[in-house]
C-alpha cells in the first residue's frame, strides 16, 4: 500500500509530517473519538456529512473493503457505484498517503503456505506452545536481532518484558546469542524456565537422531530475571552484563516483542541515556496504556504542536490492524454484526440505567449466531441487569437493519487508525533524533511493515553502518 517511508525522510520532512498528521487528526477528531457501541445512543450516523451518508449507505462489507479500505492490489480497477464526494475521497487518499508504509499485499507469509499452523522456517521445538502469528514474529525479529547484534558488535541481548520467553529461547537456543530475559511476573518466568528445559531436551534428542547435523553453536538457555522495569527510571538490571567483565565494556542490544505501553518508552530511554546500549529493536503494542504525560508525546517537536493530544480512544484504535478488518469485510462473515448487537445492547442498558455508560461486557460465545434479542438478554445478565426485562422487538429489528451502517462507520474510523499509530512512532523517532543532537551520534530508524502477521516494528541504533549495509540487512529479513 502507498504511504511514507520513515527511512527516506529528512529531519525537516519528519517534522512536517508530524504537523500534517496532527492537523488531519484534529480535523476528524469527532469521528476518531466516537465509540462504535454508542452508534445508536449518540446517533453517530447522523454526525456524518449528508453526502458521505449517501455514498456509504447500502454498501455491503465487500464493497466497503474495496472502495473504502482499498482491499484490491494497486493495479486493480476500483469502480464506484456513484460519484463520491471529494471530501470523502480526500479522506481516503490522505489516510493512505500520510501513514507509514505497511504490508503491501494481503497474503499469508510463505512459511505458512504448506501448513497454516506451523512455520516452515522455525524448528519444531520452537513452534511448540506458540501460535502461528507468534512463530512468525519471533522468527523474524530474532533473525533481525542476530544480524544487528553482529554488525554492532553487541556482547549480549536483553529481552525486556519477555513473558514466557519464546523470543529469548529462539535467540539463545536457536540462534546462539547470549540472552538475558527480564520479566516482572514471576509465574511467567517459571513457565519460561520450564519451556527452556523442554526445548533443550528436544534439541538433544534431535541431535542424537541426526548426529550428522553440525551445530553452529552450543545450546545455551537464556538467563531469566524477575524484575519490574519502571518506565520513568533507568533499570540497573537491564544494564548489568552477564559476564564478569566491567559494565563499561558491555555492548548491549535491547529488544522487546510487544513491549506494552510504557515499556517501549523505557527501552527508548535506556537506549538514549546509556552508552552500554549499542542497539535497540523494539516492537511496541497497547498504545492506549501509554501514560499521559510521560509515555506520549516524547519529543519536544510533537509536544509543541496544537492538537497533538491523543485520547485513550484514539490510542486504542491505533492498535487495530486495518488489513485484518478489510479481510473480514471481504469475507462478509456473520461476525461483523457483533458491533451492531453491542450498540443495540447499549441502548437498552441506558434506557434501564442511564448512569451506566459503556460497561464492559464479558464475551458472549458465538454471539453472531444468536438472535439479537438473545444477545441483548445475555448482555444484560453480564452487566448485572435483569435479563427478563421486556424488550421492544420492533426497535431491535430496526437497529439490526442498520448493520451495514454500523460497519461503514467503524470502517471510516479504522481507516484513520494508521495515522494515529504513525504519529506515535514518528514522535519516538523525533525523540531519538533530538537526543542524538544533544549527546548521541546520528540515529537511524528502520521500519518493518505492519500487517496481519506482525505488529509494527522499529529498530534504532547508532550510526555504525553505511546505507548500503543497512539496505542489505533489511532485504535479507
Amino acid at each position: 500500500m502507498p504511504g511514507v517511508s520513515a527511512r527516506g525522510l529528512s529531519l525537516e520532512e519528519r517534522r512536517q509530517l508530524a504537523v500534517d498528521l496532527t492537523r488531519v487528526l484534529s480535523l476528524y477528531r469527532p469521528l476518531l473519538d466516537a465509540y462504535i457501541i454508542e452508534f445508536f445512543t449518540d446517533s453517530l450516523w447522523g454526525t456524518l456529512p449528508r453526502s458521505w451518508q449517501e455514498a456509504l449507505d447500502g454498501l455491503d462489507p465487500p464493497q466497503l473493503a474495496t472502495l473504502l479500505l482499498g482491499m484490491p492490489g494497486e493495479g486493480d480497477v476500483v469502480r464506484y457505484r456513484s460519484v463520491w464526494p471529494l471530501t470523502l475521497l480526500a479522506l481516503k487518499s490522505t489516510a493512505r498517503a500520510l501513514a507509514f508504509t505497511r504490508t503491501p499485499k494481503f497474503q499469508t507469509p510463505s512459511e505458512f503456505r504448506e501448513n497454516p499452523s506451523q512455520s516452515s522456517r522455525l524448528k519444531a521445538p520452537f513452534r511448540k506452545h506458540v501460535r502461528p502469528k507468534k512463530q512468525h514474529e519471533i522468527r523474524r525479529l530474532g533473525e533481525l536481532v542476530r544480524k544487528l547484534s553482529d554488525l554492532t558488535g553487541c556482547t549480549q541481548v536483553v529481552d525486556v518484558g519477555s513473558g514466557q520467553g519464546h523470543l529469548s529461547r529462539f535467540m539463545s537456543l536457536g540462534l546462539g546469542l547470549r540472552v538475558k530475559s527480564i520479566e516482572g511476573d514471576q509465574r511467567l518466568v517459571q513457565r519460561a524456565q520450564h519451556l527452556d528445559r523442554e526445548v533443550l531436551q528436544a534439541l538433544e534428542k534431535e541431535e542424537k537422531r541426526n548426529p550428522q547435523v553440525v551445530q553452529t553453536h552450543s545450546p545455551r538457555s537464556p538467563h531469566h530475571v524477575v524484575q519490574w522495569v519502571d518506565p520513568g527510571t533507568l533499570c540497573e538490571e537491564v544494564l548489568l552484563p552477564l559476564e564478569t567483565s566491567p559494565r563499561s565494556e558491555a555492548r548491549l542490544l535491547l529488544t522487546g516483542l510487544h513491549a506494552c505501553g510504557d515499556l517501549s518508552v523505557a527501552l527508548l530511554r535506556h537506549f538514549s541515556s546509556c552508552p552500554e546500549v549499542a542497539a535497540l529493536a523494539s516492537v511496541g503494542c497497547c498504545y492506549m496504556k501509554l501514560s499521559d504525560p510521560g509515555g506520549y508525546p516524547l519529543s519536544r517537536c510533537v509536544a509543541a504542536l496544537p492538537g497533538c493530544e491523543l485520547s485513550y480512544r484514539l490510542r486504542e484504535g491505533a492498535c487495530h490492524a486495518l488489513e485484518d478488518y478489510a479481510e473480514r469485510l471481504q469475507e462478509a462473515g456473520p461476525g461483523l454484526r457483533t458491533h451492531c448487537y453491542r450498540a443495540a445492547l447499549e441502548t437498552v442498558i441506558r434506557h434501564v440505567q442511564p448512569q451506566l455508560r459503556r460497561p464492559g461486557v464479558q464475551g458472549i460465545p458465538r454471539a453472531h449466531e444468536l438472535k439479537i434479542e438473545e444477545y441483548v438478554q445475555r448482555g444484560l445478565q453480564r452487566v448485572g441487569l435483569d435479563p427478563q426485562l421486556p424488550l421492544s422487538r420492533a426497535a431491535l429489528e430496526a437497529q439490526q437493519a442498520q448493520e451495514n451502517r454500523v460497519v461503514a462507520f467503524y470502517s471510516l474510523a479504522l481507516l484513520l487508525a494508521p495515522l494515529v499509530e504513525t504519529l506515535i512512532l514518528l514522535d519516538r523517532l523525533l525523540y531519538l533524533q533530538e537526543q542524538a543532537r544533544n549527546s548521541l551520534p546520528e540515529t537511524w530508524c528502520w521500519w518493518l511493515p505492519r500487517g496481519r502477521w506482525a505488529r509494527p516494528s522499529l529498530s534504532w541504533r547508532r550510526k555504525t553502518l553505511m546505507p548500503a549495509e543497512e539496505r542489505r540487512i533489511l532485504d535479507s529479513i
